[in-house]
């Protein structure tokens, strides 16, 4: 039997997400290897190693064969690290060996790095540093024919950062995101650790995933996950799936804003539930939204609305329309309004930006108006990875959310989006258009609200000053979910539930005669 205390000891990055699908950390004075594309994120995962270990008392060293020293500092103060000044505090060194523009570099005889290990040896001793990043292997020995002399080099480069007890990453480059792990074939077999980053084109959209494909000795989280590259963040891994079941469940109800839909709610909306409003174009659904906030707002409850479809002008013109003063919520402090273009952000983006948006205002309530504007600025799995994302982090905080989805058909239907996240929310509440004698009217429905009794009838309801207001249930009509609504007369009704008593009958009578197995 293994002794516990035998076990591969693991480093927290201080990258918080990363230490999630690494489970703990990196395996701790050992070699992983950063492998990716161009564009994947290779040097600023290698710098934010340093900079993290820097904020836990961790001195590093930066070890660069391609960028300059000085381009490494420059390029790097977007993220927030002011690498010079982790100079000045004897927490970092560089040791630059990336190439002189000036000179040709010629290949003449044997090659070794025996002095570069050398310079890194002092480098480590001089801010007694615990971690070490070198960027990247390929810029130095793709100049050299010789794979087995660059396996033996990189053997003693990893033989040389484990004598010096530190914990190391290394960058090599791959020439494409689903081919071998490395250029030469050979990087992978001298690391300890492998992690891949990938930064793939699908459907027309960029997407940067980060794999760990092996830790030597201990355990990770498989798989893909989403990451980003943020300014003053650096990286942001996503780790969905490494989510936990673990939110709360509040009893506590709260006002939807209308009187009315609570009653049809179940007296209204859990705490920290998510609820999505799907219906067409025109239904509702955004003053579904401003009744929420108006309702919080006179709670006492901050609120978010997250806009993708109008301005903001736009907005408080609609909500004074209903009677909702969105200016007045603002100067409140009650109220925070973020309007952009979906395309302009990638959906990982968006999710760090909301998650932010949250912390720094600590709304009560979230409103996203709407989902299907997001759903076509990246692939389906982006789409639900964002919207798990989302509602699991509303969740956690005890934020009431509400979002809106639209349908492609006029009259209702299936709505792409609604498929995707339903079984995600925990109510759904459906708007759709009924026509009736050559009238158009609108009609709402509770099609569900977990953990609690709620209202099946659809109701009809009249949208003025005011916002929603309900009207009696619709009772000669069927079809109306389906798109596809019949007028039926009190004989027909009475003719309908015959058959149906009837058709539950005969499937009664046939389960009862099925002879014992």
């Amino acid at each position: 039997m293994t002794n516990q205390t035998d076990a591969v000891e693991k480093l927290r990055t201080g990258i918080s997400s990363l230490d999630i699908i690494a489970k703990g950390g990196l395996p701790k004075n050992r070699t992983t290897l950063i492998s990716g594309t161009a564009g994947s994120g290779k040097t600023v995962f290698a710098v934010h190693f340093l900079a993290a270990g820097i904020e836990l008392g961790e001195p590093g060293v930066f070890v660069t064969f391609e960028e300059s020293a000085e381009d490494v500092r420059k390029n790097m103060r977007s993220f927030g690290w002011d690498l010079a000044s982790m100079e000045k505090e004897g927490m970092l060194t560089f040791v630059d060996a990336s190439p002189d523009p000036s000179i040709e570099t010629v290949e003449a005889g044997e090659f070794d790095l025996g002095a570069l290990v050398a310079r890194v040896q002092n480098a480590v001793s001089k801010v007694k540093a615990t971690r070490v990043s070198v960027d990247s292997l390929g810029a130095v020995f793709s100049q050299f024919s010789d794979q087995s002399m660059v396996r033996g080099e990189l053997f003693r480069i990893a033989s040389a950062l484990k004598a010096m007890g530190v914990t190391a990453v290394l960058t090599a480059e791959r020439t494409d995101d689903h081919g071998p792990v490395a250029r030469f074939g050979v990087e992978e077999f001298i690391a300890d650790n492998v992690m891949i980053l990938r930064n793939s084109l699908e459907d027309e959209t960029r997407r940067r995933t980060i794999e760990i494909l092996k830790f030597r000795g201990c355990d990770h989280q498989k798989g893909e996950y989403p990451f980003t590259i943020v300014p003053d963040g650096g990286v942001i891994v996503i780790p969905l799936s490494a989510m936990q079941l673990s939110m709360k469940s509040s009893t506590e109800r709260i006002s939807s804003g209308n009187v009315e839909l609570d009653e049809m709610c179940g007296g209204g909306l859990f705490r920290d539930s998510v609820t999505l409003v799907s219906g067409a174009t025109g239904t509702g659904k955004t003053l579904t939204v401003a009744q929420f906030l108006q309702g919080g707002a006179a709670a006492g409850d901050k609120c978010l609305l997250l806009a993708f479809e109008e301005s903001r002008d736009q907005l408080v013109r609609n909500a004074n329309g209903w009677g909702f003063d969105f200016e007045k919520m603002e100067r409140d402090g009650l109220l925070r309004v973020v309007c952009d273009y979906p395309d302009v952000s990638g959906l990982e983006d968006w999710l760090v930006t909301i998650q932010r948006i949250i912390n720094d205002f600590e709304p009560r309530r979230v409103a996203l108006d709407s989902l299907s504007a997001l759903e076509n600025v990246g692939t389906v799995k982006a789409f639900r990875e964002f919207v798990i994302g989302l509602t699991s982090f509303i969740k956690h905080k005890e934020i009431t959310g509400v979002f809106t989805s639209t349908t492609g058909s006029l009259m209702g239907g299936d709505s792409i989006t609604e498929s995707h996240i339903s079984t995600l929310t925990d109510s759904i509440i459906l708007l759709r258009y009924v026509e009736m004698f050559g009238e158009m009217k609108r009609g709402l429905t509770v099609l569900k609200m977990r953990g609690s009794a709620h209202d099946k009838a659809i109701r009809e309801f009249t949208i003025g000053k005011g916002g929603m207001q309900m009207g009696r249930p619709f009772r000669n009509v069927t079809g109306i979910l389906s798109g596809a609504p019949v007028h039926v007369g009190p004989g027909d009704v009475e003719r309908i539930w015959s058959q149906y008593d009837k058709d539950v009958g005969d499937k009664r009578r046939r389960v009862e005669d099925r002879p014992p197995t």
